[in-house]
């Protein structure tokens, strides 16, 4: 499963920073001189995600930390820009921007990621963040356990809705961890401890075994392998062949063709990681070659154009949200809201989140396809894929969901470093329905319009697809 980070499955919490940042002097402003940016130098504190930012060398450096009630490590991201102002920079990362919006307050946002993370200035960096020694292999493990526990109970908001005691857990498990606990047991009971939670955007990982992670997953729900993905790749390609056929990237992640009838069929399997260059903004240039040759001023207006477009979603990993938009943001002619995102913001209490956000999808400037559209929709559909899928919920005309629920998994990854150096992720937003800025799909996913069977082995082993075949028809019907 693809984590929507840049970053791999235990890849660290992706923080790159540009940073625009302006106050106003009055004595500037009296003789008409251009407002000098603020200083950012000093230690921040992010609503949600608990998280700890500090800048230094007059703005040029920023560095995070993660934060419990009980532990404090360095972050992975220790950035640096050459002024004052413009992006941080962390090889392999993308930029994030910061607006301030007063002297002690400013607003994160990723370039990969969609929405903005407050930060609030405070007077010095936490004790425990100067005096906690760097993570390490001989870390002790009831350490280890406890910033596990802890950083679960602060920050994961989904406790109550899958029926998980979270204290329960912390008295059945704690007291089988000792000073002397060996790393095989360790790893067997984190792993063990979140397993019922059946959450996709949960695991655990030990770089020095990166084979051994641990990742949750819905209990309906079987994670293909490499053989599963090829024959389901195989199926797709036979139901969806037609003319003027088309793919982009290392790994064939997006693929287009024209099936009879001037039906679309655009096929996207990863939202980012097409391994033709490095980094964000090398997966947005090719995400956006493809879809200026997907929708084309013959596919989108005149006597040529498109009847309609399947979306297929089937078998989507997830990766950026913010290239989930640039796909919806080819599918309108008309601004409107994709949907609403918050973050738990209090350690205490799971049912308090920061403001909601509202994440709006704007009209690409060039082609747009704004005729009828069908989403194939399964349990394979994780992450960016969900969110693409739900971005598309407020598009007019309303889109056709085909198939069956998507996994439930929506927020971003918390990724976060234990003591002794293994690598963990938790999520800890929810993003809401733009129409009544309430309702989640976390863990039951959305629901498709027409139910069909999704790659199913009588499917695949008799040729068939029942949700592209049900599009068809609805399209060309």
């Amino acid at each position: 499963m693809t984590v929507r980070s840049r970053t791999p499955r235990a890849a660290a919490l992706l923080l790159t920073a540009a940073i625009a940042l302006t106050t106003a002097a009055g004595s500037a402003d009296a003789v008409g001189h251009s407002p000098r940016p603020a200083s950012l130098d000093g230690t921040w504190r992010m609503d949600g995600y608990g998280t700890v930012v500090t800048f230094g060398n007059g703005g040029r450096t920023l560095r995070t930390y993660e934060t419990t009630a009980v532990s404090c490590l360095p972050g992975e991201l220790a950035a640096a820009r050459p002024g004052t102002t413009g992006p941080f920079r962390q090889e392999g990362e993308p930029a994030v921007t910061v607006t301030a919006s007063g002297p002690d307050r400013a607003e994160l946002g990723f370039a990969d990621n969609v929405g903005h993370r407050t930060l609030r200035r405070i007077g010095a960096l936490p004790a425990n963040c100067r005096d906690t020694p760097a993570p390490a292999p001989g870390a002790d493990p009831r350490e280890v356990f406890d910033a596990y526990w802890q950083t679960y109970a602060e920050n994961y908001p989904f406790f109550a809705a899958r029926h998980i005691d979270w204290n329960a857990v912390r008295d059945r498990y704690r007291p089988r961890i000792t000073a002397r606990t060996g790393r095989d047991e360790l790893f067997s009971v984190l792993a063990e401890m979140v397993r019922p939670l059946h959450d996709g955007h949960t695991g655990l990982v030990d770089l020095d075994r990166p084979k051994e992670y641990f990742a949750g997953h819905r209990e309906d729900t079987v994670l293909p392998d490499e053989k599963a993905r090829a024959r389901i790749d195989a199926a797709v390609a036979e139901s969806a062949r037609g003319t003027e056929t088309a793919s982009w990237g290392q790994g064939k992640q997006i693929t287009y063709s024209e099936l009879p009838g001037r039906i679309g069929f655009l096929r996207i399997t990863l939202l980012g990681n097409y391994g033709e260059g490095e980094g964000y903004e090398a997966d947005k240039a090719l995400l956006a070659k493809a879809l200026d040759a997907v929708f084309t001023d013959r596919r989108t207006t005149g006597p040529d154009a498109l009847r309609g477009l399947v979306l297929d979603l089937r078998l989507n990993g997830g990766g950026s949200d913010r290239l989930a938009l640039d796909v919806a943001e080819r599918l309108t002619d008309r601004p409107y809201t994709a949907y609403l995102k918050h973050a738990r913001n209090d350690a205490r209490d799971p049912g308090k989140f920061t403001p909601a956000e509202a994440v709006q999808v704007r009209p690409h400037r060039g082609p747009v396809y704004t005729g009828p559209l069908t989403v194939l929709t399964g349990r394979l559909t994780l992450s960016a894929g969900e969110t693409l899928t739900q971005a598309l919920l407020s598009r007019g005309p309303k889109p056709t969901l085909i198939g069956e629920n998507t996994q439930g998994l929506f927020s971003d990854q918390l990724m976060r470093t234990l003591p002794n150096g293994w690598k963990f992720w938790l999520p800890n937003e929810e993003f809401l329905s733009a129409k009544d800025g309430r309702t989640t799909y976390d863990g039951t996913g959305i629901a498709p319009d027409v139910r069909t069977p999704v790659f199913t082995e009588a499917e695949l082993s008799g040729h068939r697809d029942s949700a592209l075949a049900e599009a068809r028809k609805r399209l060309t019907g």
